[in-house]
């Protein structure tokens, strides 16, 4: 009998929960051994880790959208918790409960004045809105300590307790004491919260059909904004704790370690099962700790904890049964802003191939006197925004064409970059063959991480592939670790192409770069034009059908993701050149491929005029923007840009073109069906009947 009940618990599948945590214990244990005091200081780390996951899996409910943002909404009312408290002199429980207000207030206001605009967007757009939303959270924090003349250094705050004590090499204090027993109590409140309450019921009904759940009569709007709300007062609670533990964070953020740990506790409790999500947080704060113990350094120790969120990660939802419905395919695989050519009925017209001839001859002259007009320092600039012009052009083949989100293609980058930079110094290898080589690992290391693709889309993919450029970026290429990657002190010499042509001045390095960015732009249209486009862009749209035509879907993504890692590898090639250095290229850039991803969607991702865009507004809002107008190289100027052009700056430009065509049209009494609108067409005159008096 007993066996029989162990067979039937087994085949409950009630036990799953507790495999991703025990698995992720048992190679802490094995690996990466510490003392139970170690042990007792990553179960609290990872219950404030809980509370950030747990936001992650509240927006997802109600929103379907990773919520970038939710490490950064707590931080705002936690500045000025801290604030009042180091500066003003507020007593610990005041200055608690004001910043709890703060942050409930902030999560509505979010809500309500960001993440609702974008409710009707692609799940792409509104994920972006939520990366802009956490830019302006992080600058507003940075900003909120001059009003008391003060800065965000690593604070820490003491409780109103006076607990002390050592447990096995490791010192507690009273704020270890208060996370253990304040956190398990919220994580229970709002358990009961989502399966005991009709809110709880509502969210759910949410989470499956935002549509159908309002005609049901189901108050979305309200409590999608309790949601968020809820999710900023527990981000409040998890920083102020971290506070009161290891300090106010320096320079304002979060921290990306945190975020990829509350992001990988979610992502294996599917975000949806709480208790998974719960206990995979501790065990991770467990083996962060117990790396830490065995590695001495914390460089060290994120870079390995890194790479094993990482792999935890593309396990769990390679592992993860797909299930997507008709709601989240709409939502997650719309065009994004890819522009149609010139109508065929004026294609042909002389006016308008003078035009484009005329439009061609205009840049290319622009592009020939740039450096005749600027300085050294400029034309450096412009170079290499014609470098990450040709990365972004990489994002529009694999995600505005073939609709694979990828946050990871600056890795694909650094690993061309490190490639050629060994060949050139090693070898005095040539320019050419240094990026051709860069080109084919990018393809092919971009190929390995396609893989998941095949099993994982939307959202996840995208989770998938920052985490892969968090652990290439932190571990697989940090010299640290591997002694083949180029140091900081070698030099990378331009060697002279084909041994003849030289350009080590500003100059030369500035033709080389418009060329590899003339010849992808040329090599990118050819693609677009070809029975390879055509699949990519069907592939984007509706994958059923590309599949009921006889088209190998896998073929077509993982083709998608060769033709965009060789892109992206070869740009890296060019960078290094162009830097003449490879250190300093993966250090601080963790989350560089989500500021490159930003910024394509920004420039608008379905279109190659996009991607240059793109690049200008990356690094020209830094660059060239003074006064007021910095202020758009911050979230507020991709919130903005994405409110008024969804499709991007570029689409934008494209409304205008069709716009002066349609004008041409009317003159010349064209008749363009994909221009002008059935409301617009002038009607026929009407008929006259003549009427039998007699009759």
């Amino acid at each position: 009998m007993k066996t029989e009940q162990l067979k039937d618990f087994y085949r409950s599948g009630s036990y799953s929960w507790l495999i991703p945590p025990i698995s992720l214990l048992a190679i802490q244990q094995v690996f990466w051994r510490t003392p139970y005091g170690g042990v007792l200081q990553g179960v609290v780390l990872g219950l404030i880790t809980s509370l950030v996951a747990l936001g992650i899996v509240l927006t997802y409910r109600s929103n379907r959208v990773l919520n970038f943002a939710q490490g950064e909404l707590g931080l705002l009312p936690t500045v000025l918790s801290v604030m009042l408290i180091v500066e003003s002199g507020f007593p610990y429980i005041a200055a608690f409960a004001i910043g709890l207000a703060a942050a409930a207030l902030l999560g509505v206001s979010s809500e309500f004045l960001v993440i609702r605009r974008f409710s009707r967007s692609p799940r792409l757009i509104l994920t972006v809105a939520t990366l802009g939303l956490a830019q302006i959270l992080v600058l507003c924090a940075l900003l909120m300590p001059d009003w008391w003349g003060s800065g965000v250094t690593s604070q820490r705050i003491d409780s109103p307790l006076n607990i002390q004590f050592d447990f096995d090499k490791f010192r507690f204090n009273d704020n270890h004491v208060i996370v253990v027993i304040i956190v398990p109590l919220v994580l229970m409140a709002v358990g009961l919260l989502l399966h005991r309450t009709r809110i709880g019921v509502g969210i759910r009904a949410i989470a499956e059909d935002f549509d159908r759940a309002g005609m049901l009569g189901i108050p979305v709007r309200r409590l999608q904004s309790f949601v968020w709300s809820l999710a900023t007062v527990l981000a409040f609670l998890a920083l102020f704790l971290r506070s009161s533990i290891y300090g106010l964070p320096v320079g304002g953020q979060l921290g990306v370690l945190f975020f990829l740990r509350a992001l990988t506790a979610a992502v294996v409790g599917k975000l949806t099962d709480l208790k998974t999500v719960l206990a995979t947080s501790v065990v991770l704060g467990v083996l962060q700790q117990g790396i830490m113990w065995n590695s001495g350094s914390p460089m060290r120790s994120n870079a390995l904890m890194a790479a094993m969120c990482a792999g935890v990660i593309l396990l769990a939802l390679i592992v993860r049964r797909q299930t997507y419905s008709r709601f989240d395919n709409l939502r997650e695989t719309l065009s994004m802003g890819e522009t149609r050519p010139i109508p065929p009925e004026l294609r042909s017209l002389k006016e308008v191939r003078i035009g484009k001839v005329v439009i061609i001859l205009l840049f290319a002259a622009f592009l020939i006197m740039i450096p005749y007009w600027f300085g050294i320092v400029t034309i450096l600039r412009i170079s290499s925004l014609f470098v990450y012009a040709i990365v972004m052009i990489s994002l529009v083949v694999l995600t505005g064409w073939g609709g694979q989100i990828s946050l990871g293609q600056m890795a694909f980058f650094a690993a061309g970059a490190a490639i050629a930079a060994k060949m050139i110094i090693e070898w005095n290898l040539d320019l050419i063959p240094a990026v051709i080589f860069a080109g084919v690992f990018g393809a092919l290391l971009s190929l390995l991480v396609g893989l998941p693709a095949l099993r994982i889309r939307g959202l996840f993919l995208a989770v998938t592939t920052f985490a892969f450029e968090l652990a290439m970026m932190s571990y697989f290429l940090n010299g640290r670790f591997f002694d083949w990657l180029p140091s900081n002190s070698e030099r990378v010499d331009r060697l002279p192409i084909l041994g003849r042509i030289d350009y080590t001045s500003s100059r030369g390095i500035y033709f080389v770069t418009v060329v590899a960015l003339l010849l992808t732009l040329g090599a990118v249209h050819g693609l677009r034009q070809s029975r390879t486009g055509r699949v990519l862009v069907a592939l984007r749209d509706n994958e059923q059908g590309v599949a009921a035509y006889g088209v190998s879907v896998m073929k077509a993504k993982l083709m998608a993701f060769a033709i965009a890692g060789f892109f992206a590898g070869a740009a890296g090639a060019l960078y290094v050149v162009h830097q003449q250095s490879f250190g300093g290229l993966t250090t601080n850039r963790l989350g560089n491929s989500i500021r490159v991803f930003i910024a394509a969607i920004v420039g608008g991702i379905g279109s190659t005029m996009g991607a240059m865009i793109g690049s200008l507004f990356l690094f020209g809002t830094i660059w060239w923007l003074r006064g007021d107008w910095s202020i758009f190289a911050t979230g507020f100027g991709v919130l903005t840009v994405l409110l008024i052009a969804p499709g991007g700056i570029s689409s934008l430009l494209y409304r205008f073109r069709d716009w002066l065509l349609t004008l041409f049209a009317f003159r010349r009494d064209i008749n363009v069906p994909s221009l002008i609108a059935d409301d617009q067409i002038p009607d026929a005159p009407p008929k006259t009947v003549e009427v039998d008096n007699e009759s």
